[in-house]
């Protein structure tokens, strides 16, 4: 005999009622984290990457109490270590810390095994990466416009170098040939350690050196910096104009470092990583730490990074194209 009056199913929506107050369904971004985190490096350890890595691990580890390890997975260009993150589970637990070279490589290498656009999630811009336009000691042009004078009294005749083709310095070289309109011959080096040499020497007349070299270079008094590549004036060296303001309207390409993690990542746990990511970039010893190494910190959000690596995705497949670069395997 039925003790009860009705019927389990009479009493089904008291029950859903009671199981919601009693306990309520956690979205995922309120849960997260709850199990180690890792950070991929597609660089080899002891590399700058990987110490912006090693900064922001231990911090956000002790933020949210898990344990967030370092992954180096070196190889082709960052391709590798970039497609590792963009297969892996869109759970939060395994994020990418990449430099602009995301932005540059679905224009420089012929195929990737990942959809850059779609596949990787940007979450935090992390620091912003000044190049300069550094002449050699043997030109006398004393600013962007003299050098642009020069350079077109003499087409053929002068060299930028690079640390390789395809790399940052060696396309901000190819935009400044491009929107000032000059004939020069670019000659690729391996490394930043073989091309400034090669400008001390004057094989080369002008290159773009980051920030840290840069600033080394014009404090020892060995070179002279003309400009900033970026769109606003460096902190290092604030009387340096930019390109822009110097003479080449237009001209904007600054490098940058930040978090990604795999497409389709629940939106609550992408802005989750990205506001820890900002409030640990914004601390005054991370700030002095990323300054020493010459380069500045940034703290842009979900959004702005978004806008960003969705613009340079455009601008560097159109460099790249404009400039004949061709395509690696």
């Amino acid at each position: 005999m039925n003790r009860f009056p009705g019927t389990m199913r009479d009493f089904a929506p008291v029950l859903a009622v009671c199981a919601a107050v009693l306990f309520p369904t956690a979205s995922p971004g309120q849960s997260y984290p709850v199990k180690p985190i890792r950070i991929v490096v597609p660089y080899a350890a002891g590399g700058a990457t990987d110490n912006y890595a090693r900064v922001l691990g231990p911090r956000y580890t002790e933020a949210w109490g898990q344990q967030v390890i370092i992954e180096n997975r070196p190889g082709a260009g960052g391709n590798i270590g970039s497609a590792v993150v963009a297969k892996a589970a869109p759970d939060g637990y395994t994020i990418l810390l990449n430099t602009s070279g995301q932005a540059i490589a679905p224009a420089l290498f012929r195929k990737l095994p990942y959809d850059a656009a779609k596949e990787l999630q940007p979450v935090v811009m992390l620091v912003r990466g000044v190049q300069m336009l550094m002449v050699s000691p043997a030109v006398t042009a004393g600013s962007v416009k003299e050098l642009i004078a020069q350079i077109k009294a003499n087409p053929g005749k002068f060299n930028f170098g690079s640390n390789g083709v395809g790399s940052g310095p060696h396309l901000a070289g190819e935009l400044f040939r491009s929107l000032a309109g000059l004939e020069v011959v670019h000659i690729p080096y391996k490394g930043d350690a073989a091309m400034t040499p090669a400008i001390l020497a004057n094989e080369v007349q002008y290159a773009f050196l980051p920030g840290a070299a840069a600033t080394a270079l014009v404090r020892a008094g060995k070179l002279r910096a003309l400009g900033v590549a970026s769109g606003t004036r460096t902190t290092f060296f604030p009387e340096v104009p930019t390109l822009s303001e110097a003479g080449v309207p237009g001209y904007e390409l600054s490098t940058w470092a930040g978090l990604f993690v795999p497409g389709g990542t629940a939106r609550d746990i992408v802005q989750k990583i990205s506001a820890e990511g900002v409030r640990i970039m914004r601390l005054p010893e991370v700030q002095k730490f990323f300054g020493n190494l010459g380069v500045e910190t940034l703290a842009v959000g979900v959004e702005g990074f978004e806008a960003r690596y969705k613009s340079d995705l455009e601008k560097y497949a159109k460099l790249i194209r404009d400039a004949g670069i061709p395509q690696e395997d």
